[in-house]
């Protein structure tokens, strides 16, 4: 599971951990928000929950209800504009 899937690098990294324990026969990718034009990596999830398409710059926030009071994505121009 992954918050938001942006260049595929967390998810090879979580892949390279995942190895340590032996060989999974099947690994499925479910991620909450697909930037879906800002890969660095050959990756994509099998369930997503939303697609954004983003700018490299912008910038994706998930805000959580526990959180925030409201359960949504903002998308920002850059992410000072996030802070």
């Amino acid at each position: 599971v992954d918050d938001v899937l942006y260049t595929g690098r967390t998810v090879q990294a979580a892949l390279t951990a995942l190895q340590h324990y032996g060989r999974p026969k099947k690994v499925e990718l479910l991620c909450l928000i697909d930037r879906r034009f800002n890969r660095h990596l050959p990756i994509k999830s099998d369930f997503t929950g939303m697609r954004v398409d983003a700018l490299d710059e912008a910038y994706v926030k998930v805000e959580w209800k526990a959180q925030n009071g409201e359960d949504r994505v903002v998308l920002y121009p850059t992410r000072t504009e996030a802070e």
